[in-house]
Order: structure tokens, then sequence, then C-alpha cells
């Protein structure tokens, strides 16, 4: 039997508990081993439940009993869970996290302690919610030369865009419905402008070069900015927007990026609506493939939880060779990044056509009814480039990053 202990009973680590409890005897079957959960940290009483006996307040409890092997962090945020997972970590305990932040902050440390003390740091939840992608890198990719991830990574932006492409709702009435259903926070700001998911392509991109990357270096934009007025262009051109978070390696550095980008019914993350995620890999010798399901969410969360226990509990006294070193990823500058652009210019194409093309060259014209403005989509050309000649355009009222 591995006793357990879990830090945060809130959404996903009650999951956590629930579906070790429910599941218990499939566990039991796939690992010849049981798991209990002896404690429970949290600041909270839960009298007349359940777990009420289990409940602890001090961390000290779960670091200083041996019988504890392996340590759940639910928390999030990075304090006190950082220095917890650490202490657990130095003590020779397992842990698995579903805490985004505290990886991308602080994962090439902590997987060193984990490998200096023969036990595990695991992170499955921590990208994609119940989507197997973070042990797929590391075990069946693990032969292959990963060249781009590109993923809709955030369950909430994704609802907002989907129902303001669907439903034509504004951004507004879209992250207010997505905050009634309980999928955006009170304040949205790490979800709607990109830095959620800029630390889930951080920890993707340094699990899939083997280097540690620093998430700041990372371009991230949001989707603040995006419209009801985009979508109706983007429905006339037969395309729809998705926040991505991208990266691209290679021997020379890393191209990573958080944005919106328009993309046409073709590409396979087009139909990925609501909140789900999907994820593209491609390796160089696979091709590509497709990560698609729940992204977030109490039990699929949990049920990424709790693989990582399973793992834990198949390797007892055993270290798994996963993550990445030290040695930082050099993250290029987005100028050298190349896109096609949608740009909405302000006036009629039959008067400001030719002031277009001489700032882009050749474009394709998209005109809606009862509009005071017009949209062109460029060519290819680099971010760099594209300010260049943007410089020379008056009236741009919109900018997205197109496919190409």
């Amino acid at each position: 039997m591995m006793n357990v202990a879990v830090m945060g009973y809130g959404t996903i680590g009650s999951g956590v508990v629930e579906i070790l409890e429910q599941n218990k005897d499939i566990i039991a079957r796939q690992t010849g081993d049981t798991v209990n959960v002896k404690y429970i940290l949290d600041l909270r009483e839960f009298p007349g439940t359940p777990i009420e006996k289990k409940i602890v307040h001090d961390f000290s409890v779960i670091e200083k009993d041996p019988e504890v092997s392996m340590v759940i962090e639910t928390m999030g945020g990075l304090n006190p869970a950082y220095p917890f997972v650490k202490a657990s970590l130095q003590a020779g305990k397992h842990v698995a996290t579903s805490n985004k932040a505290l990886v991308a902050a602080y994962g090439t440390e902590l997987l060193k302690i984990a490998e200096e003390n023969q036990v595990n740091f695991l992170f499955e939840a921590s990208v994609g919610g119940g989507i197997p992608i973070i042990r797929p890198l590391y075990t069946s990719l693990a032969g292959e030369q990963i060249e781009e991830i590109t993923g809709i990574l955030n369950g909430t932006t994704n609802y907002i865009l989907t129902k303001m492409d669907k439903a034509g709702e504004t951004f507004e009435e879209a992250l207010s419905k997505a905050q009634e259903l309980g999928y955006a926070e009170r304040n949205p700001e790490a979800d709607v402008e990109g830095h959620d998911t800029c630390r889930k392509i951080a920890i993707l991109t340094a699990l899939a070069s083997g280097h540690e990357v620093n998430y700041e270096h990372i371009y991230t934009e949001g989707i603040t900015n995006i419209t009801d007025v985009d979508f109706r262009y983007a429905d006339a051109l037969g395309t729809s927007v998705k926040l991505f978070g991208s990266s691209r390696i290679s021997d020379q550095g890393v191209h990573a990026f958080v944005a919106p980008v328009m993309i046409g019914k073709d590409h396979p993350l087009y139909s990925v609506n609501d909140v789900y995620n999907g994820i593209l890999v491609k390796g160089n010798m696979l091709g590509t493939s497709m990560f698609y399901g729940s992204g977030a969410g109490k039990l699929p969360t949990a049920s990424a939880v709790v693989a990582d226990i399973i793992e834990a509990l198949k390797n007892p006294g055993h270290h798994v060779k996963m993550g990445w070193d030290g040695n930082r990823l050099n993250i290029s500058a987005m100028d050298s990044v190349s896109f096609r652009y949608f740009v909405r210019i302000k006036g009629i194409a039959a008067k400001r056509l030719a002031e277009a093309e001489a700032a882009f060259g050749k474009v394709e014209v998209t005109e809606l009814d009862h509009m005071d403005e017009f949209a062109v989509m460029t060519e290819v050309m680099t971010e760099e480039e594209y300010h260049l000649r943007a410089k020379k355009l008056s009236g741009i009222r919109q900018r997205i990053r197109a496919e190409i």
C-alpha cells in the first residue's frame, strides 16, 4: 500500500480523492497495489465528512511522516506550493502536481532535486487538463526529434472565442457567460491575456527539447482585442480565430509565441471548440500527431494527476528519467516569425485599396455590408516586415496573424 498526502482540497484535490476511491479496484488491478490517502492539507475543517480525520493544517506533519511516500500538490500558485513541493522531494517523497505556474517557474530545480533523491516530480495535469500529453512526449515520442508543437491550450479562452464565433457574442458577453459557468475566474487575466497558455507551451517546449525554457521570454498576446466584427470577417473568409501556443524547435533555437491566429477549415484545430483543447506535435519521423480532449474541469484534470500516482506506484524507489536540463534554450525574437496577416482598414476598398497594395503588396480583399471599412489578407512576411509596411498605411483598425 502506498500512502499519499493531498495538499489542497479544492476542485482538483477533491477530484483526485474521489477518483482514488471510486476507481480503487481498477488501480489495484493495474498496479498490483493500493493507494491510501493518509492526509489532506487544507486550511478548512470538513466535519461530518469521510475526510474529516484526514485533515491536517501543518505541512510538517506530512513532511516528517516516513509512511507518506507521495505528495499530491493541487493548491496552485507558487507560495506555499513551491517550498512544500521542494521539501517533499528533499524528504524522499514523489510529487505529482497540476500546477503549471510551479512547473514553468521552478521545474528545472525541482526535477534536479527529484533525481538527486531518486524520486519523481510528475506534472501530467499541468498541461491539457485530462489530455495525455506530457507522458507521451517522454515515452512514446522519446525517439523523435520534436520539430513543432502548436496547440489550443486554454479552455477558458477557447470557450470565449467559440461563443464569439458560433453565437455572435461580444468578448464581454462571452466572458461573462464563461464566468457564470465557472470556466473563467472572477479575475480572468491569466487566461484572457495568454499567460496560462504561455506557461503551458513553455513546459511542452522544455520537455520536447530537453532544455530549460524561460516562459517570460515567449511573446504573449491574449484575446482581449478580438471582436465580434473580426468573426464576421472570419465567417466570410471560411476561417476562425483560435488562441495558439506554438513553438518551432531547431538547432538554432526556438520560435515560440502565444497569440490569436486565423485558421481555415482544413486546419486540424479548426473544430476544437468550447472548453476542449487540441495539441499538434510534429516529429521528424512520425510526422504530425494530434492530442484532443477536455482541457479543464475537476475530473479530467484529476484523472491526469491519478495517472501520475499510478506512474509512481509502478516505479517504487525508482527515478523515471524525464524532464529537461538547466541549459536555457534561446528563444528567437518574434520579429523573425512569418505569417500572413488579416488587416482591417478604415475606409472603402474602392478608394483605399491602392494604398493597401502599396503598403503590403498583393492582397486579398474582403468587404462586409454596411461597414465603413474593408479587410485584406497579405501574403507571407515576417513580423518585422509587417510592422515596417504597416507604418505606410493609416487607419489600420485590427491585425490578426493568419496561418501560412
